[in-house]
């Protein structure tokens, strides 16, 4: 009977450490970060897009900065770029189709694992894009985080990863920062905004957080 009860503390504490992390998420995704007031014209826009799960921004091509555009891939065609950052062994095995297992998943939330980053050409908007108004400011501020979520070379050169892609429209490229369950995919997009000067949520591992407060 000791054994049993001992069993199920210990069942307990495992159980309460994700519904701990669940709860405190699901607050500070509620929880907005307003920015400081401006009289400043929002004539500038990027765009907020999600699979469902995973956050990506995505700007114009005429407004990206050329320091961030070199060493990217793409065409005469292409309008807009979209960027994510997330964990490399998900981002490789989803781009090769491969089985992303439960040990994989143990080691993206629980340890610190290596990131790339995520680029998707288009040609056209997409219309479940979310646009976000902003200045001139804060849009140099949010290329500014994203060319800096990039890992460069000795040679300051941005590195694609080779044969890894979901499609024809987009590349993979080695990234700084490491992947846990503390800074997802949704948080890199969150903690831009916020250094951005922009709307944002204290802070969150999910997608809907930023979706909803800038449905506002």
């Amino acid at each position: 009977m000791q054994l049993v009860k001992k069993i199920l503390k210990y069942l307990g504490v495992i159980l309460l450490i994700p519904a701990t992390y669940f709860i405190v998420a699901l607050l500070c995704s509620y929880i907005p970060v307003t920015p400081k007031t401006s009289s400043v014209e929002q004539n500038k826009s990027i765009y907020l897009a999600t699979n469902g799960i995973h956050l990506e921004i995505i700007i114009p091509k005429t407004e990206i900065d050329s320091l961030l555009l070199n060493g990217l891939r793409y065409s005469e065609q292409t309008q807009f770029l979209s960027f994510g950052w997330g964990d490399k062994t998900y981002y490789t095995k989803a781009a090769k189709s491969m089985d992303f297992t439960n040990v994989n998943r143990f080691q993206a939330a629980l340890l610190n694992s290596p990131s790339l980053m995520h680029v998707t050409r288009h040609n056209n908007a997409q219309g479940h894009w979310m646009e976000i108004k902003m200045t001139t400011t804060q849009l140099i501020q949010i290329q500014t985080y994203i060319k800096e979520s990039f890992f460069h070379d000795t040679d300051r050169h941005k590195t694609m990863v080779p044969e890894t892609s979901y499609g024809s429209m987009d590349n993979f490229y080695e990234a700084n920062g490491s992947y846990n369950c503390f800074n997802t995919c949704n948080t890199w997009v969150n903690t831009g905004f916020k250094k951005s000067d922009l709307k944002a949520c204290l802070w969150t591992p999910f997608d809907f957080g930023l979706l909803r407060i800038h449905k506002k």
